[in-house]
């Protein structure tokens, strides 16, 4: 494990590059990152996201055997250990799965979105390795999708840059990075005259971004999701917590998501949320061989509630016959905070039921103001969500 403050130091080091037309931005990230900086942040593997073309022009430029401008660069600097193939070079694709030669329609934009959303997730998963993710190439679509997806996703060592290359070796096509020794390369007409590759000047500009990451359900961080999936995962993060409960059709919103919960973990939830709209006072949980009844009867009325929660097998009723037992108290809680954790990640926390106190006099409550608390009478498919 890497001190996230030195992304240097993860075994780890992934550079994600958005690459277009011109290779060379490749070759000019990996020697302000590898070569210039202090500390040295060496990748042990690059991915390229890019379009068709972009991806031809990589394999030529950058990984054939000449001019091979990615072997020359290890060569030059004496680097090692460098991943960069073809399976690191990921294409675009459209919906149906052809390459994108280019992003020009509302379709391939939203599909942009969707498959560098994905990598970047997919990259941010092992903790022992650090991200730095370059925006200088590519699309301006590519690069803000790029920078939009490491806000989500990205963790304290992960970085996003852009590289800056002095003039008038910018955008040169015969430029790919500083050479350790004189290289010769001329400027094009009409004013032809040479230029010494070694004499240019590559920096990286490091671009501070807001991490959202906390806020995201599990669920969206180990499974794939679309682009405005996340997006709305952590604009919901950041807005107020909001409790919608439709009993009778056994649904349950948080904030907006929907979250199926078993009818007795839904019942559990609904007494606690109906006790706060009320304003009654926090619960103690039920003493160790002494049932409380009145706890059996509340917690019934909101089980009974759920449409058809009754069947033949349903045992429910007769297990809270003496009253509920703190077993059965505690067990329903931690059930549902399980699932509420597993689908709500950090954003759980709002709609937990929350303990105070010491034993053997703690006490249980729903905190959720009471004006963020609603239930549905109507047919939930036909509600405003």
């Amino acid at each position: 494990m890497g001190n996230p403050e030195r992304p240097e130091t993860y075994p780890r080091r992934i550079l994600l590059a958005a690459c277009g037309l011109t290779p060379q931005i490749v070759t000019e990230t990996l020697y302000a990152l590898a070569v210039a900086r202090q500390p040295r942040f060496v990748p042990t593997e690059v991915h390229l996201v890019t379009t068709r073309e972009g991806a031809q022009r990589a394999r030529l430029s950058l990984l054939s055997e000449e001019p091979g401008w990615f072997r020359r660069f290890c060569q030059d600097y004496a680097l090692e250990g460098i991943r960069l193939d073809e399976d690191a070079i990921h294409v675009l694709e459209g919906a149906d799965g052809e390459p994108l030669t280019d992003i020009r329609t509302v379709e391939e934009n939203a599909r942009t979105a969707d498959v560098i959303t994905e990598l970047v997730r997919k990259l941010t998963q092992d903790d022992d390795a650090a991200l730095h993710v370059s925006i200088a190439g590519g699309r301006k679509t590519m690069g803000f999708y790029l920078g939009y997806a490491l806000s989500l996703f990205g963790r304290p060592q992960d970085r996003l840059s852009h590289v800056l290359v002095s003039p008038p070796f910018e955008s040169h096509p015969e430029f790919f990075y500083p050479t350790p020794r004189s290289r010769v390369i001329y400027t094009g007409p009409p004013d032809v005259r040479p230029l010494d590759a070694s004499e240019a000047q590559v920096a990286l500009a490091e671009i501070p971004f807001v991490r959202l990451r906390h806020g995201l359900p599990r669920d969206l961080l180990e499974g794939r999701a679309t682009f405005l999936e996340v997006v709305q995962a952590a604009q919901r993060a950041v807005g107020p917590p909001e409790l919608k409960i439709a009993l009778r059709w056994r649904r349950a919103w948080f904030a907006g998501i929907e979250v199926a919960l078993p009818p007795a973990e839904l019942a559990f939830l609904s007494w606690f949320a109906r006790r706060r709209k009320l304003g009654k006072p926090a619960l103690e949980c039920p003493s160790e061989g002494s049932p409380e009844p009145d706890y059996a009867h509340e917690f019934l009325n909101e089980y009974l509630q759920t449409f058809d929660a009754l069947g033949p097998s349903d045992r429910t009723p007769q297990a809270l016959e003496k009253g509920m037992e703190k077993g059965y108290f505690l067990q329903r809680r931690s059930k549902l905070h399980r699932i509420l954790r597993s689908k709500l990640g950090p954003q759980a926390d709002a709609y937990l039921i929350q303990s105070s106190g010491r034993r053997p006099y703690t006490r249980y409550e729903l905190r959720l103001e009471a004006n963020r608390i609603h239930y549905l009478d109507t047919n939930p498919s036909e509600a405003e969500q």
